[in-house]
């Protein structure tokens, strides 16, 4: 081969370099964060009903953000959809839904007739499921799934919120005026929020699974569950939650008495900054 036809092979032109590849842009799965933007409506609902003094209506808008919050990682695990987005997605539907909501909901029922002190009480709560929620996110790698480090967000919100809505049911569309269930809800408010932030264990439900055969009997006995709370759904359901919101202490004390180990923390942190969040 001549050199004359060896160049002629050769291009004339260096080659453009390699164009880099664009990162592929993550998708948002849809069925899943449908759930917690419903639980967002919720909250938001709420809290406009409250504006407008329903307050039967606003508790219903918390009570069904909370059963929508229950299904949002149930859907997803099932589904196979989770993600980082979607993890923090519904960390901030509960902040407004359990934290922000209830917070101004009892405020504009009750607590704006203490002054001060009642605006204080639901900043205090409000505060706390800001933590509550904020230490749930950093420990829920050494967290015992068995159980919640302190009262869970949605049952304090049905603490305060279904305590109004049984007052509502009973004709009490509002309570500035009445000192006796001003301080009332003062003192659930701060209770509510307060226990949210405590080393206190409340059971948490997940190691139920929902794949397994389960007796009969266990069907008859949610059938007669949901015929009870049909009877009057304000009371069965604040008496549910006002049952839970206790029963942390309880166990709390039987372990104690017991001499058993009352930390949920399932393994222990590197972190030795973080701590305090630990114990």
């Amino acid at each position: 081969m001549t050199d004359e036809h060896r160049s002629s092979l050769l291009p004339d032109e260096p080659l453009p370099a390699e164009v880099p590849l664009r990162p592929r842009r993550k998708g948002i799965y849809i069925l899943p964060n449908l759930f917690t933007v419903a639980a967002l409506f919720g909250g938001f609902y709420g809290i406009v009903m409250a504006m407008n003094g329903r307050f039967e209506q606003s508790a219903i808008g918390i009570f069904a953000a909370m059963v929508l919050d229950s299904l949002d990682g149930r859907v997803a695990r099932m589904t196979n959809t989770q993600s980082a987005f979607g993890e923090q997605m519904d960390s901030l539907a509960d902040m407004v839904s359990f934290g922000a909501a209830p917070a101004l909901i009892v405020y504009v029922w009750a607590l704006s007739g203490l002054g001060k002190l009642g605006w204080i009480a639901a900043f205090v709560y409000c505060a706390c499921a800001a933590l509550r929620l904020a230490r749930f996110n950093t420990n829920i790698g050494v967290i015992d799934k068995r159980w919640f480090q302190g009262l869970p967000s949605p049952a304090a919100a049905a603490l305060v919120v279904g305590f109004i809505w049984v007052m509502d049911d009973a004709g009490i569309r509002g309570a500035t005026r009445i000192d006796w269930l001003a301080w009332g809800a003062f003192a659930l408010t701060l209770y509510a929020g307060l226990t949210m932030v405590t080393n206190v264990p409340f059971y948490s439900f997940k190691d139920i699974n929902l794949r397994k055969s389960v007796p009969f009997v266990v069907v008859v006995a949610i059938a007669l569950a949901i015929a009870l709370v049909t009877i009057h759904p304000p009371l069965v359901l604040f008496a549910v939650f006002c049952a839970y919101g206790v029963s942390g202490y309880v166990v709390y004390a039987w372990r104690k008495r017991k001499g058993k180990p009352v930390s949920v923390i399932a393994v222990s942190t590197d972190e030795p900054d973080e701590a305090g969040l630990h114990r």
